[in-house]
């Protein structure tokens, strides 16, 4: 028995071993031992961010927030990392309520000139005086925060974390994170630079994660698994972009460089060869075939590459949108991301 839980505890992902093995000592964040960097990221998406944010809530409810040294979101998974982080991680159960959806959503603005997706209100009135955030307690947490935005400028992707001086910043880099092209209003200004949502330039912001140190991520997506499977790892991937993107950079985006409207067309294909290449990290993490006897490995075990490991949610899981409303829907969505850490982590 002693033999198949070792074996059992050796046979998951580099991950979660460093997850679990943190967790089981107790390890808080500034008080390492392990020498590692283990980053929570989190993919956006608009409404279909419910999803990630019941993986979000699942991880909290599991007393696993500390494990992590820094959580890393884009748009609407910055503002779930903010929630994580606040005083009030249970307030995630919001993204099911319709409630939250029509304070953000708000299709008839389109014919009044505003914004369909009505970032503003949701963070500078929901969220200070409605379903208030607790903005200190997320500044002052000691697992770091980095919410994420594209430069509009130079259409590269950007840590808002230098910029966090106070809940005013943070609020603006929430915004910031958010401000899609058209269906999201303007960009936002911050630090003296002018910033557009980070699905831009990168959606799941694993590289940022792994270029600032992270050694093992876990990163929390909103998409099932795409079918067909992805194209090999380290493949060109070239989707043309849509008639729609095309339409965004010649209006919305038009007075902008080149440089933003090359990024903006090329998300669809970053966003396969992100598939692609998350999706070898899945499989370079697990150990290789081992002797029973073999000796365990140990959470310091020195690795060539960072350890990587998607949660996605199950292929039968409600399909949301980036405006949805449905309070059923959304409802689901947020058991459905629930069930996938659920699984994870048995």
């Amino acid at each position: 028995m002693r033999r198949d839980s070792r074996r059992a505890a050796e046979d998951r992902h580099d991950v979660l071993r460093v997850v679990t093995g943190r967790s089981r000592d107790g390890s808080r964040p500034g008080e390492r031992r392990d020498g590692l960097r283990l980053a929570l990221v989190i993919e956006g998406g608009g409404m279909r961010g419910t999803i990630s944010a019941g993986m979000a809530l699942a991880l909290h409810e599991a007393g696993l927030t500390d494990v992590f040294d820094a959580v890393y979101g884009a748009s609407a998974g910055a503002i779930t990392g903010a929630w994580l982080l606040s005083s009030t991680p249970e307030s995630l159960t919001g993204w099911a309520e319709p409630a939250y959806a029509r304070a953000m959503i708000r299709p008839s603005n389109l014919w009044r000139g505003r914004p369909v997706v009505d970032v503003r209100n949701l963070v500078e009135h929901l969220y200070r005086e409605v379903a208030r955030m607790d903005f200190e307690s997320i500044l002052a947490n000691p697992v770091e925060y980095h919410p994420l935005a594209t430069d509009a400028h130079t259409g590269v992707s950007t840590d808002l974390r230098p910029f966090l001086a106070g809940p005013v910043e943070l609020r603006l880099a929430l915004r910031a994170s958010a401000a899609l092209p058209f269906l999201a209003g303007p960009p936002v200004e911050l630090g003296g630079r002018v910033f557009y949502d980070a699905g831009l330039a990168e959606s799941i912001p694993y590289r940022t994660a792994l270029a600032q140190g992270a050694t093992h991520v876990l990163v929390l997506r909103s998409r099932p698994a795409p079918q067909p499977p992805a194209a090999g790892p380290g493949a060109a991937v070239t989707v043309r972009p849509s008639f729609g993107a095309r339409v965004v950079t010649a209006t919305a985006l038009r007075g902008y460089p080149k440089a933003l409207h090359d990024v903006f067309h090329a998300r669809d294909s970053r966003l396969a060869e992100d598939d692609a290449l998350l999706a070898a990290y899945d499989r370079s993490g697990l150990p290789a075939a081992a002797p029973p006897d073999a000796a365990p490995r140990t959470e310091r075990a020195e690795r060539a590459d960072p350890a990587v490991l998607s949660v996605r949610p199950a292929l039968d899981s409600p399909r949301v949108g980036r405006l949805t409303r449905d309070g059923q829907t959304l409802k689901a969505a947020l058991e459905a991301g629930r069930m996938a850490v659920a699984r994870l982590l048995a």
